[in-house]
């Protein structure tokens, strides 16, 4: 595990034991994604309900840190569809994951993310071995209903928005 500037912060360590931090490229938002033995199944290649987990672990930096504009959807973001299609095997000695996001679709209240999985050491141009889409949902808890998403939310997944066929620059 990396230093801890401050290690009494355990906000911070528990960012750092999971995840990166991530980084904005010309492709997406790129975050690399420990896989834990737990992930695997008995052909040693990830699980495919872990990997759903894994791939909402990637999503934790880019939309949902303090420093994030979307951050204020910590308080109510749903999933409202899932599609996980496997291209490739990643196998657990393949770790870290490497998962760069960007938005597929992008209206008032919910927004489509996009994912390119590739095993630890790939190229960013390379064939990703996953390609996964989820549908979140802005969400107002107190009211129960979906929220309008606020300028600053939209600019910031605008950034991020790919056309239907776009391929990754």
């Amino acid at each position: 595990m990396a230093d801890l500037e401050n290690p009494g912060d355990e906000k911070q360590a528990q960012r750092r034991l999971f995840a990166d931090n991530g980084h904005t490229t010309d492709r997406g938002y790129v975050v690399t994604v420990p896989v834990r033995w737990s992930d695997m199944d008995v052909f040693q290649h990830i699980n495919h309900a872990r990997m759903v987990t894994l791939l909402e672990e990637a999503r934790i930096p880019w939309l949902f840190y303090d420093d994030k504009p979307t951050a204020p959807m910590r308080k109510g973001c749903l999933v409202a569809d899932l599609h996980v299609k496997y291209q490739g095997q990643i196998r657990h000695d393949e770790s870290p994951i490497t998962v760069t996001m960007f938005v597929e679709k992008l209206r008032a209240v919910d927004f489509t993310v996009g994912y390119e999985v590739r095993p630890h050491g790939a190229a960013p141009d390379s064939k990703p071995a996953v390609v996964a889409s989820t549908q979140l949902v802005s969400f107002d808890i107190d009211t129960q209903r979906p929220r309008r998403m606020p300028p600053e939310e939209k600019a910031y997944l605008q950034s991020f928005l790919r056309e239907p066929g776009q391929s990754a620059k």
